[in-house]
């Protein structure tokens, strides 16, 4: 025990803090003397130390650490040569007791003594501030209180750990992963975790699947459902120069091209909201995200979205072989930070290089697949997506998020392309028009998540579209270092044709880069001619984005990608807007393209439909990517599952799960729900709300039918009756009650028993536990409607029990596991059973005989409550001779008092 107590107080010092109240260790004889005090004594609580008396006089200015109740038996100090491990021949302590547990519960029991233990380095007295997925630099770790950690959990667990502990698994998630294996031993022989293997490369001709989509663009887009609507209803989205970003506009506007410094347009196309972030549920503070490119901040945004839209909880990805490949070419936020507010000087180097903003998401999201940052200047975003096809068929990533981010934090842009004459005159891009006098910028971001098709498949994704093949080239020495080169443009189709081995007849429509220049639109067209134009029966149709809502620059590529896959778009094309008369230098007619200024229906064949999609770099990188209308193979009928006998669908309404990092953020996410109600299937939000969306600490869950009442009323923070609320304990695992008598109502378990195979098959183990004990079948009364039958002591606890014991089985198959159980009457034998304190024969034994001995007493007394504390109830039952007395304390008021009915009327 000495050894012991020695071992428990060291954390790496050579000995005591001159300044602590305590003073050396215990010796061997004096810590056998208290254990012989504490096993005779009758002191409830007793701490063994030595005491520093001097010392224990003045204030201690440290702070008291939180420590785990595993600390109090921890083993000696097994060291090992060589890297951390357990010793083959000997388990510690606490490796024995983690061994002992079971899988769920020990994973649970090491992750609370490492986050207590965090807890105590940092002063706090409970664990509650330490969430595990937060890294520990997050929860206010440095290089010395890192140390001081890895020496506390070393002292506790008996390993030898390297100072290198906390920076190696860098949350305490990942720290209780490590070291789990190493304390049971089955590090030894444990096998990689699954889809962390390195995959081997799928071949060139794997099809890519586009899985989800999100973004943000001009003109209120903030899905891609938006987008297909805007772009189906031919809308202009260009307006105004931003009003909320410090721009000088009534000095910025000259009508003259040559006037040094000046505009000669006041209008593009804006995200008019990305100034707005909320920093928290990304773990980043407030000052960090004043710091941060608002171009990060929309990345951010759009990837969580992008999983969620995929049905994949965000938070679950870390340690996921997902890939970040994220185009970007303006570095100019910095430069609008003329002063700095205190505290953000030291984020401002992250906070506005390109080459973080993929690493950010990979590092907020815990991705570890490749991460790059692409500036190939207007083509980054479709050159993102070739490089993302790359990664997924060479094995090296999973998954992977491609896409790209713009947001003009100056009017530099504008200025500079007036000098140069090479902006549109109003703002607009007049695609293959006559009328095209020059570009018109816009901003936006837009991500795709991608992976292999039959990745998706085996995954159940939805496949929204298919990637069939792309190419990346170079113009070379062109005619200028900015001059479009048509040659290149034709080549770059040609080889992502080769790399899809489709033919140029076998697509449909092509989204143009179509900037709207004199120069670059008869370059681009004549390249489409020559590639795709040729010897067909049916026109390429044609078109551009830009015309509706400007050349959005890094994140260019990817818009016509979102629209592709939103809502009915596969199946009709879109017009863009005429922005004047056709362009005859285009010279459309040369071949069979077709130029689409309306809405029109997509040619129907016996094939696939699939569109191109082009970019074309200021510097001269090139890319085309080919997209296909995903068909989904008919399953044959023996493949079709069947539905397990019985089942049926739920009478009553599916409840919708809402969560958030803060009150204001569940608001919002209600009144964005709200405009669903009447468009989806109930069922399937509930199920994708369930399972497809992070779990945040603000919830909420909507019932009842009225869900549009329901949700308007949650997002104007008012009750409603069909709207639950609470906040969730950070770290805190679900605590069980088993109710008693009481909780019973005609039909209870009907529906589960038909629609849940697990809750069945429990039914039918209670029922086979009951039968040697009961003269009624449990089946029966579950069907019947007697009250008579419910109201019998001998058949209502009994099936009570049972119906709590499926219950528990039902939820743990659902992944939920109880950190401790709780029970009154059956329910107390209930909670024995589920947590293995009695066989689930001998709780049926229990529960038979106990209530059929109360059906015997029945009518010999009876109990009222009394609304009083124990002491006034005591008092009151003093002069009756002990024929009254305190049966039970249920609450902080009421009290249950039993007596015989000629007692009571006394």
């Amino acid at each position: 025990m000495g050894g012991d107590l020695r071992h428990l107080r060291r954390t790496g010092r050579d000995g005591p803090r001159p300044d602590h109240p305590r003073g050396g260790p215990l010796t061997t004889a004096e810590a056998l003397a208290i254990l012989d005090a504490v096993r005779t004594g009758d002191i409830p609580h007793l701490v063994a130390l030595h005491l520093n008396l001097p010392n224990s006089a003045r204030p201690w200015t440290a702070t008291p650490p939180a420590r785990h109740p595993a600390a109090a038996r921890p083993g000696h100090p097994r060291h090992a040569a060589g890297a951390a491990r357990a010793v083959p021949d000997a388990v510690s302590p606490l490796g024995e007791r983690l061994t002992a547990l079971g899988e769920v519960e020990r994973a649970e029991f090491l992750a609370e003594l490492v986050r207590s233990e965090a807890a105590g380095v940092l002063g706090y007295a409970a664990t509650d501030p330490v969430e595990d997925h937060r890294s520990f630099k997050d929860l206010g770790f440095d290089s010395l209180t890192a140390v001081e950690l890895r020496n506390r959990l070393g002292a506790v667990t008996g390993l030898r750990l390297p100072a290198t502990l906390v920076f190696d698994h860098p949350s305490p998630q990942a720290l209780t992963a490590h070291l789990l294996p190493l304390l049971t031993g089955e590090d030894r022989a444990a096998p990689a975790p699954a889809g962390r293997a390195p995959r081997r490369a799928a071949g060139n001709d794997e099809p890519i699947a586009i899985v989800a989509m999100s973004c943000r663009y001009p003109g209120g887009v903030n899905s891609p459902e938006d987008l297909w609507r805007l772009v189906a209803e031919g809308s202009d989205a260009i307006g105004p120069f931003p009003d909320n970003r410090g721009w000088d506009i009534g000095n910025l506007y000259d009508p003259a091209p040559d006037a040094s410094g000046k505009s000669y347009v006041l209008e593009g196309g804006f995200v008019r909201d990305a100034d707005r972030f909320d920093p928290v549920p990304f773990g980043i503070s407030p000052r960090e995200a004043l710091a941060m490119d608002p171009q990060q901040r929309l990345l951010l945004e759009a990837s969580w979205e992008v999983f969620e839209r995929a049905g994949i909880d965000p938070t679950s990805q870390r340690g996921s072989r997902t890939g970040v490949f994220a185009g970007l070419m303006y570095h100019d936020y910095g430069s609008t930070m003329t002063v700095l507010p205190e505290g953000v000087e030291g984020y401002l180097g992250t906070g506005t290089s390109g080459s973080v903003l993929a690493g950010r998401v990979s590092y907020t999201f815990g991705l570890e697949g490749p991460a790059m940052t692409v500036d190939t200047a207007c083509s980054s975003s479709l050159v993102t997506l070739h490089l993302a096809c790359q990664a997924l068929r060479a094995g090296e990533c999973d998954m992977a998020l491609a896409g790209g981010v713009t947001v003009l934090s100056t009017p530099a842009v504008f200025i500079d392309f007036s000098t140069q004459g090479a902006l549109s005159s109003n703002g607009r891009c007049k695609t293959f028009s006559a009328d095209a006098d020059g570009t018109g910028w816009g901003e936006g971001v837009g991500v795709l998540l991608v992976e292999r098709l039959s990745d998706a498949r085996r995954h159940g994704h939805e496949v929204l579209a298919v990637i069939r093949g792309s190419a990346v080239n170079q113009d070379g020495a062109s005619n200028g270092l900015t001059a479009p080169n048509g040659p290149s443009q034709e080549r770059v189709i040609r080889q992502a044709l080769e790399n899809a081995r489709l033919s140029p007849v076998d697509v449909d429509v092509v989204e143009a880069h179509g900037t709207g220049t004199t120069l670059g639109d008869p370059i681009e067209a004549q390249a489409l001619l020559a590639a795709y134009g040729q010897d067909r029966q049916e026109p390429l149709y044609l078109g551009s984005l830009k015309s509706n809502i400007g050349h959005t620059q890094a994140a260019a590529g990817g818009r016509w990608c979102d629209q592709d896959g939103a809502g009915d778009a596969p199946r009709r094309a879109a017009g863009h807007p005429a922005r004047g008369r056709a362009d005859t230098a285009c010279r459309l007619g040369g071949g069979s393209v077709e130029l689409l200024t309306e809405k029109r229906r997509w040619p129907e064949t016996d094939r696939p439909r699939r569109a191109g999609v082009s970019s074309f770099g200021v510097s001269g990188t090139n890319a085309h990517v080919i997209l296909e209308e995903y068909r989904p193979a008919e399953p044959a009928a023996d493949e079709t599952p069947a539905a397990p006998a019985g089942t049926e669908v739920l009478s009553a309404p599916a409840p919708w799960l809402l969560s958030g990092k803060s009150a204001g953020a569940l608001q919002t996410a209600a009144a964005r729900l709200a405009g669903l109600t009447d468009e989806r299937d109930p069922a399937d939000v509930a199920w994708g709300l369930l399972t497809g969306r992070a779990v945040l600490e603000h919830r909420a869950v909507v019932v009842g039918e009225d869900r549009a009442g329901a949700l308007r009323a949650l997002a104007r923070d008012v009750p409603h009756p069909g709207v639950v609320r609470g906040v969730a304990r950070s770290g805190g695992a679900p605590v069980w009650v088993f109710p008693g008598q009481g909780s019973q109502w005609l039909g209870m378990g009907r529906e589960l028993a038909a629609s849940s195979p697990v809750f069945r098959q429990s039914l039918e183990e209670c029922a086979a536990a009951l039968e040697p004990y009961v003269d009624w079948s449990l089946e029966g009364v579950l069907d019947s409607d007697d009250q008579t039958l419910w109201n019998r002591v001998d058949v209502v606890q009994p099936v009570l029990w049972a119906l709590m014991v499926c219950l528990a089985r039902l939820w743990r198959a659902c992944g939920v596991t109880p950190s401790a159980v709780v029970g009154h009457s059956q329910g107390e034998i209930a909670a024995a059973v589920v947590v293995g304190g009695l066989t689930l024969t001998d709780g049926a034994r229990v529960v038979a005989l106990r209530s059929r001995a109360l059906r015997a007493l029945a009518g010999h007394g009876g109990m009222v409550s009394l609304a009083t504390g124990a002491t006034v109830a005591g008092e009151l039952v003093t002069g009756l001779g002990g024929r009254v007395s305190v049966a039970a304390v249920n609450g902080p008021t009421p009290r249950w008092s039993p007596a015989s009915p000629t007692h009571w009327t006394n």
